[in-house]
């Protein structure tokens, strides 16, 4: 492991424990070159699916890449930033779980859009605007009246 201020290799674990339901680790380093202390984080990402894009492209599973779009869906809503990790969590397990090799972005796309759909439904409504690409204001109304129309299914108000 490099040293974030000095670039050296010579990093010693000072302490390490296990986090997020034992699915990940934090170990406290300290540079043995400059004595700068920092904090890395292991993940096993040997489990996940590669995921089949729209266009046929195949890419690594990148939890990083679903945060930004969560986060970004739930922008300046009163949603904590744990619930959006657990969601990426969430969907990355089940992916996991599937024991395939491969996943459409499609499926990972439904599923975060199911967990959004439960955590906030103006956040869902972003996501599923940029992800399902609406060609026209029609498409958007009748997703939004479907919305609706489960809520009040549902006794809600």
């Amino acid at each position: 492991m490099r040293c974030p201020a000095c670039g050296d290799t010579g990093t010693r674990v000072i302490d390490s424990r296990a986090i997020k339901e034992n699915s990940e680790i934090r170990r406290r380093r300290m540079c043995d070159a400059c004595a700068h202390r920092f904090t890395t984080y292991e993940r096993s990402e040997d489990a996940f699916p590669r995921v089949i894009k729209k266009d046929g492209r195949r890419e690594p599973w990148d939890r990083e890449k679903i945060l930004r779009g969560l986060t970004k869906a739930c922008e300046k809503r009163p949603i904590p930033v744990k619930d959006i990790e657990r969601l990426a969590d969430e969907v990355g397990r089940s992916l996991g779980n599937l024991g395939e090799s491969e996943v459409s972005a499609t499926e990972i796309g439904e599923q975060l859009m199911a967990g959004l759909r439960e955590l906030d439904e103006v956040a869902y409504v972003r996501f599923a605007s940029v992800y399902r690409s609406f060609k026209d204001v029609e498409e958007f109304m009748q997703e939004l009246s479907s919305l609706v129309g489960g809520r009040e299914g549902s006794g809600e108000s």
